[in-house]
């Protein structure tokens, strides 16, 4: 009897460990009281018979940049719109070589000439295709002769999607 016991105290130790968060990382911040403080402040702001909202916030520094955003729409809202409408901007991303650029340009770097000196971005041409297809879907924005640079508020929409797409 002695030893089932401890055989099921054993497993259940396992399972908890299983289910139990990992603390975050020494570099991670401590999150703030309540694992879901921003669900809890979302939760507040809805009348209690609505279908809810959906709400994404984000600081962000890169390059030398500070990014604050929130955004949020309530779900009727995101149920009724034309989905179809989202497709030009949703598929500007649906390339590697685009997220790619992204992220270099998020990073730093800007011009034409330093993202050409990246490796298996393609060719001259290529590359401002690809330019083109971001800038006209609001990814990126011109900010000169030939440097681009991703527009502030889609800085944390744009990394929300990436953690999205990450699950």
């Amino acid at each position: 009897m002695e030893e089932r016991i401890t055989a099921l105290e054993t497993q259940v130790a396992a399972l908890i460990e299983r289910v139990t968060p990992t603390p975050p990382a020494s570099d991670t911040p401590p999150v703030p009281e309540g694992t879901f403080w921003a669900l809890d402040g979302l939760q507040e702001r809805l009348p209690p018979d609505g279908t809810g909202a959906v709400l994404y916030v984000g600081t962000v520094r890169v390059a030398d940049q500070r990014y604050d955003w929130q955004y949020g729409r309530t779900v009727d809202d995101l149920l009724t719109s034309d989905w179809t409408e989202l497709a030009a901007t949703m598929s500007a991303l649906a390339h590697p070589v685009r997220l790619r650029l992204l992220r270099e340009i998020l990073g730093g770097r800007q011009g034409t000439g330093e993202l050409a000196e990246i490796e298996d971005l393609g060719t001259t041409g290529q590359l401002h295709h690809h330019l083109r297809q971001l800038t006209a879907a609001g990814w990126l924005r011109s900010t000169g002769r030939g440097r681009y640079a991703v527009p502030a508020e889609r800085v944390v929409p744009l990394l929300a999607i990436l953690a999205a797409a990450g699950r």
